[in-house]
């Protein structure tokens, strides 16, 4: 049974029989002597996507539940469902765009994930720490404009919008972090 201080983001654990994933996760230590450190979970029920947050101390335990986590590709967008491969089958495996929405801004063909099963059924997917998306529509560079903090809003080529320095133009890559959907650099 894993205990609350040894869970790290996207550990899957379960909570009333249902597998969730954690989401989020904050660390608070009191300074008075003897007070416990305090767990701040977000978790995502993996099955209805409903989200529970969950305070408690770090020895207290969650249920234990059996996920294999495998290699696996992104491969194509069939009307509303995402295909991925599973890399050492080489089966293919689907998401409903619904199940996957918040994954399925990075998504670009080839990506590598990791897709997360249960009793054989894929449950969800670990994007990357960072993809490399094209810029497809953006404000024209600013006369002047220089390696400062101003920056201009850039819809990439999977849909997502994201703040980018304002010399940025179309056609260029940028990085952009899977967990917050920031601007990391130019790719």
């Amino acid at each position: 049974m894993p205990k609350a201080c040894d869970l790290s983001r996207n550990d899957v654990v379960a909570i009333n029989n249902q597998p969730h994933i954690v989401e989020d996760l904050t660390v608070s230590t009191p300074s008075a002597r003897g007070a416990a450190t305090l767990y701040r979970f977000r978790f995502r029920n993996i099955v209805s996507k409903a989200k529970v947050d969950i305070t408690c101390k770090g020895d207290e335990s969650f249920g234990d539940i059996s996920v294999e986590r495998r290699d696996a590709q992104f491969l194509f967008i069939e009307q509303d469902q995402l295909m991925f491969m599973d890399t050492e089958d080489f089966s293919q495996f689907g998401f409903m765009r619904e199940e996957i929405a918040e994954q399925a801004q990075y998504l670009v063909p080839d990506l590598e994930v990791k897709a997360v099963f249960c009793d054989g059924r894929a449950l969800t997917i670990d994007l990357p720490a960072s993809v490399v998306l094209k810029v497809v529509e953006t404000a024209p560079v600013m006369k002047g404009a220089s390696v400062t903090a101003r920056t201009k809003p850039a819809k990439l080529e999977t849909g997502l919008v994201v703040q980018v320095p304002e010399y940025l133009t179309e056609g260029e890559s940028v990085n952009v972090d899977t967990r917050n959907g920031k601007y990391l650099s130019r790719a």
